[in-house]
């Protein structure tokens, strides 16, 4: 499981647009939003940064300084 904390991710349109951004890097992953927690975790083929990349370009940065629990 592959986990990103997404400080811009705030809503439910958020949330949609990121599984959204997530499914087009790869149509069979498993995706879990807690908006609460500004996390998503991905179950994934895909590497990391090719997640990463696909959640960049959707606009939404990962924090790369965030320590996920």
């Amino acid at each position: 499981m592959i986990e990103f904390r997404l400080p811009d991710m705030t809503c439910g349109h958020c949330a949609s647009t990121v599984t959204k951004a997530l499914k087009q890097a790869d149509p069979a992953c498993e995706v879990r939003v807690d908006l609460k927690a500004q996390t998503v975790q991905v179950r994934s083929d895909e590497d990391r940064a090719t997640l990463a990349e696909a959640l960049i370009d959707a606009g939404y940065l990962p924090d790369w300084n965030a320590a996920i629990p």
